[in-house]
């Protein structure tokens, strides 16, 4: 574009000065041709660059941090002139976002289009846009531009890891089937309906029984005897620390729609709620009702459900959360713990290795409830706090736990046995509290 203007420029300034000193009709001829190769080229780059539109589509708007997200750029010359060149840039706020393009030759009334892939390093919300969209005139003088709006969003949501196996929470009474007695509670198990006593909660009224029989009608429910498992998320801002690492992101497996190999973030955030993702996952794939609890800069509760919808409002969430909370866990576990069904299981996922960790423990044994702790250690991020004195204090409890450090394999890691619990000492653990 420089040279196209720089031959502009001389040829109006050879003009100007050669018609000035000798009058020749050779100069003014250099005038006219500077004139209409200017005009000329500003018309050509404002008549294509109003003609060429553009579409870009995405057929997920959910995705993992881990996953390669495909989306499908389309641009329509529709002038009756071609652009020379066309410049795609993707203004994405997606880390290391690909699909901005350099397109020669758009002909009239002629489609282009093409695939891009990005290898998903973040997770988050993103806008898919803006995209500037940028052409110019065959003699490179001058260019303009227009910008399309983003018109979608993706959620990446945290990356899941396989669990084979965890050690499961027991249940009230042996057995793990439906326990054929009435319960006072709303449970995922109804039984039938029965006529309306006053006192009942109008969220047990059976509607269309109610108008068939021309009564209020209530549904009972029957008790299940597997425990809710409840998912602790410690948010504390001063419990999480972030090693520096650069990260290279290779962009050649991302080419060939190749997953790459991908490793977390050296955050104990990170690995936190990729833990907390992929025991909800595992949890919920196996039928068991999942809860969950975190106070970041609010205070997040999900009663425990066990459907499909239940994981991804635990996943959105693990989406957007951030170390900026100010409850220990300690007090984020007697928050919400006198809510909790006896012989429930509480996952604390922490990598507070204090006292506050023991604290969250003994107040949740003293409610009759299963604590589990899955520690993040700190000192392989470069914390300083060592797990081993809460270790021996949970060993000594006989709270199972697991130990998460920076570069392990979470699948490996959470499908194991505790680090403090033999085969024998968990089937032990195991046995419904009730059966004792």
């Amino acid at each position: 574009m420089r040279s196209g203007q720089i031959l502009l420029a001389l040829l109006l300034l050879i003009g100007a000065v050669g018609a000035a000193l000798t009058g020749a009709a050779i100069y003014s001829r250099f005038i006219y041709l500077g004139i209409f190769l200017g005009a000329g080229s500003w018309a050509w780059t404002r008549w294509a660059v109003s003609g060429l539109q553009f579409k870009r589509v995405a057929r997920i708007q959910r995705a993992n941090v881990g996953d390669v997200f495909e989306e499908h750029f389309t641009l329509f010359n529709t002038s009756r002139i071609f652009a020379p060149w066309v410049e795609i840039l993707n203004q994405s706020n997606i880390p290391h976002s690909a699909g901005s393009r350099l397109l020669t030759m758009a002909l009239g009334r002629q489609q282009r289009s093409y695939v891009s892939r990005t290898w998903l390093t973040r997770r988050g919300a993103f806008s898919l846009g803006p995209t500037r969209v940028t052409s110019g005139d065959p003699f490179g003088l001058f260019r303009a531009s227009v910008e399309f709006p983003a018109k979608q969003k993706l959620i990446v949501m945290p990356m899941l890891f396989e669990i084979k196996s965890f050690f499961f929470p027991p249940g009230l009474l042996p057995g793990g089937q439906v326990i054929r007695k009435k319960s006072a509670d709303i449970t995922p198990h109804a039984a039938g309906v029965r006529e309306y006593v006053h006192g009942d909660a109008m969220k047990r009224i059976h509607w269309r029984t109610s108008i068939r029989r021309n009564q209020l009608m209530v549904k009972e429910f029957e008790q299940d005897p597997q425990a809710e498992v409840w998912l602790y998320l410690d948010l504390q801002r001063s419990a999480h620390i972030e090693k520096q690492e650069s990260a290279e992101i290779s962009t050649e497996v991302v080419l060939f729609n190749k997953r790459p190999e991908f490793h977390l973030a050296p955050s104990t955030l990170e690995y936190s709620v990729s833990v907390a993702a992929s025991l909800a996952h595992y949890f919920i794939s196996q039928r068991r009702a999942v809860g969950y609890v975190s106070a970041g800069q609010t205070f997040t509760v999900h009663s425990a459900d066990r459907s499909e919808r239940q994981e991804g409002k635990i996943l959105e969430t693990l989406a957007f959360v951030e170390a900026d909370g100010e409850l220990s866990i300690a007090a984020l576990a007697s928050a919400q713990a006198s809510q909790l069904p006896q012989g429930s299981s509480a996952i604390l996922i922490t990598p507070n290795a204090r006292a506050d960790l023991l604290l969250a423990v003994d107040d949740l044994r003293r409610r009759y409830l299963r604590p589990l702790v899955v520690l993040i250690d700190s000192p392989s991020f470069g914390g300083m706090n060592s797990a081993d004195t809460v270790s021996l204090e949970l060993h000594a409890r006989r709270v199972p736990f697991c130990i998460v450090k920076y570069g392990d394999n979470l699948t490996q890691t959470l499908s194991g046995l505790p680090v403090n619990f033999s085969s024998q000492e968990m089937q032990t653990w195991q046995r419904p509290m009730l059966s004792r």
